[in-house]
């Protein structure tokens, strides 16, 4: 029955439906719960090492039980006291009753809070690099294998130069590269909150080690290396300063972005039957049309980097929103935002993965769009040819605009095959260049440096 109470509840389906273990964990009450108990191990510890009158047995005593939660009892505290932090002081203290005294000694409820909070943003970038890279890896193997493939390229989504598959895919690779740095680096910009006191003055700290403000300093140090951190915040208020959600979450946002164009590219593609996402072989794409193949993952990447790129507005308004040290409305939007961003990041990546490792390309239906439109590419290179051969420029032009304009009829209006390469064929006008038409109209010879670009980018 217990089981069945599980779908009597909304369960978000970032969790219960997309995300991978290590990232719902990172952001579970387990691991929110444990670290909090394991920064009051860290803050004990280094506050018997500085001096204070703490035991060897107190710290042993809450290292035992820190894994021992009872979720039950600070559930039941939290609904008597309404507070969060001292519900869970209150439930470590019942199962560690000498030690009881000097849990929290000195803190305020951001110590534990904002602190844990830094350290699952870390854990977070740390979870998501690696998918990332994985990503580029699978992205880089695709453009080099089609880097010589010619495709049409296009703008305003109307056929344009050509281009290469592997070229496009560099676009898509370049944009990732750019997100990769993004997320190194507010990874590497993250800071401990450390142990600042209730508005950031480290007076409480200050009282306890009896106005040493060596002792208050080495305190924080000690702290934020015990944690894996290289360095604190130099000042904070009650928290740390929001604009670091901002930072990352801005980042995570322009990685939404990124994975919607590249899911976009794709889904447009796969219209054209030029490129397809792997199809599994029992997968159904519609209940009612069973010939269609729809690119669902890509449709979902898209449906979930939209949420994504929206919850930047969260970290932003909260940050602009808080007064002076602190005020206390950034709480609940926290609770949602940031593992909302990290759970959805997470998603998009892992599918993106999946997606970049089975790309089908289908060479014979793009060779058959370039067959349609090289035609008319290539009326410059047919000029210059008749130039060469001895024929008068302007002559040239006009006979074959009233050529071009006659073969898109036919495409146009009569749904026929671009048949202008007939049409010179069968004027006498152009006799001189016959034998230069087949070299005229060669796909490599439209691609211009794209392969060779492919290769740069493997530089990236």
């Amino acid at each position: 029955m217990e089981g069945a109470d599980e779908f009597m509840k909304y369960r978000s389906p970032l969790v219960s439906r997309y995300a991978s273990k290590e990232m719902a964990y990172n952001f579970s009450d387990r691991k929110k719960f444990t670290t909090w108990r394991k920064l009051w191990i860290y803050l004990a510890k280094a506050e018997k090492a500085l001096g204070l009158l703490i035991t060897d047995a107190q710290i042993l005593e809450m290292e035992t039980h820190a894994e021992e939660i009872d979720f039950a009892m600070a559930a039941e505290e939290e609904r008597k006291l309404r507070h969060d932090v001292m519900a869970h002081v209150h439930t470590y203290a019942h199962c560690c009753p000498t030690a009881a005294p000097i849990i929290h000694l000195g803190a305020t409820s951001c110590y534990v809070g904002d602190n844990t909070d830094l350290i699952m943003l870390r854990d977070g970038f740390d979870i998501l690099l690696p998918k990332l890279a994985r990503v580029i890896d699978r992205l880089a193997n695709f453009a080099d294998k089609y880097a010589h493939l010619p495709t049409l390229g296009f703008t305003h989504y109307q056929p344009a130069q050509l281009t290469t598959v592997g070229k496009r895919a560099c676009l898509w690779l370049q944009d990732l590269v750019m997100d990769m740095r993004n997320l190194q680096r507010a990874r590497d910009d993250l800071r401990f909150r450390g142990v600042k006191g209730t508005t950031g003055t480290q007076a409480s700290f200050l009282q306890l080690f009896q106005g040493d403000y060596n002792k208050v300093e080495e305190l924080d140090r000690m702290v934020t290396e015990m944690t894996g951190f290289k360095k604190a915040y130099l000042v904070t208020g009650q928290t740390y300063s929001r604009k670091v959600d901002v930072d990352c979450l801005s980042n995570l946002a322009s990685l939404g972005a990124t994975v919607h164009k590249i899911c976009t590219d794709i889904r447009l593609l796969a219209n054209l039957k030029e490129i397809e996402e792997p199809f599994e072989k029992e997968q159904i794409g519609s209940s009612a049309m069973p010939y269609k193949r729809n690119p669902m993952r890509s449709e979902r990447c898209c449906s979930l980097a939209r949420h994504l790129v929206v919850l930047i507005a969260d970290p932003l308004q909260t940050a602009s929103v808080q007064w002076l040290e602190r005020s206390l409305d950034d709480s609940a939007n926290r609770r949602i935002s940031l593992p909302e961003s990290f759970l959805t990041a997470d998603i998009i990546l892992s599918t993106l993965q999946n997606i970049t490792e089975g790309l089908v390309v289908y060479p014979k239906v793009i060779e058959r769009h370039i067959r349609h439109e090289l035609p008319f590419m290539a009326t410059e290179n047919i000029i210059m040819a008749m130039v060469k051969a001895g024929g008068n420029r302007q002559d040239c032009h006009e006979k074959i605009r009233v050529l071009s304009q006659e073969a898109a009829a036919v495409v146009k209006q009569e749904g026929g095959d671009n048949n202008l390469l007939a049409r010179v064929q069968r004027d006498p006008y152009f006799a001189p260049i016959l034998e230069q038409l087949d070299a005229l109209l060669d796909p490599k010879t439209f691609i211009g440096c794209a392969p060779q670009q492919v290769q740069v980018s493997n530089l990236f």
